[in-house]
């Protein structure tokens, strides 16, 4: 004869793994939750955050199509959360994303993205420039 089978009812979350840095509310009928991550910039990276930052916001102008942009806000997040992480920048990280970037913005740069306007392939191009003079 088999055991009876044991069933767990949980009312609340049930974490099987780290949940460190999340914001959770249940059985709430109106709530509003806040959080704010103050993370800094590694010294001498303050440019390099600026310059992806703003990459990232007007990547959606770029021309690119939508996966290649995917691929491009994903490379510009690990150069950034390699620049702002609590640990010092890795370089061989921090060059991988940064080769990412550049090679999903090398198709605007080049004009060969369907969709590209001249003032994104210059846009592009100083960006490359940008993201190669800061490193």
């Amino acid at each position: 004869m088999s055991e009876p089978q044991q069933v767990n009812n949980y009312d609340g979350p049930v974490f099987h793994g780290p949940a460190s840095g999340n914001v959770f509310a249940w059985n709430n009928d109106n709530v509003t939750l806040n959080q704010q991550n103050n993370t800094s910039v590694a010294p001498g990276f303050e440019a390099l955050a600026q310059l992806v930052t703003d990459l990232r916001r007007r990547l959606p102008d770029a021309g690119l199509a939508d996966a290649d942009r995917e691929d491009a806000d994903a490379a510009a997040q690990e150069v950034l959360a390699e620049i702002t992480g609590p640990d010092a920048p890795e370089p061989g990280r921090l060059r991988r994303a940064l080769n990412g970037l550049k090679g999903a913005l090398a198709p605007v740069a080049t004009g060969a993205a369907a969709g590209a306007t001249v003032g994104a392939q210059e846009w592009a191009q100083e960006a490359i420039r940008g993201l190669t003079g800061l490193l």
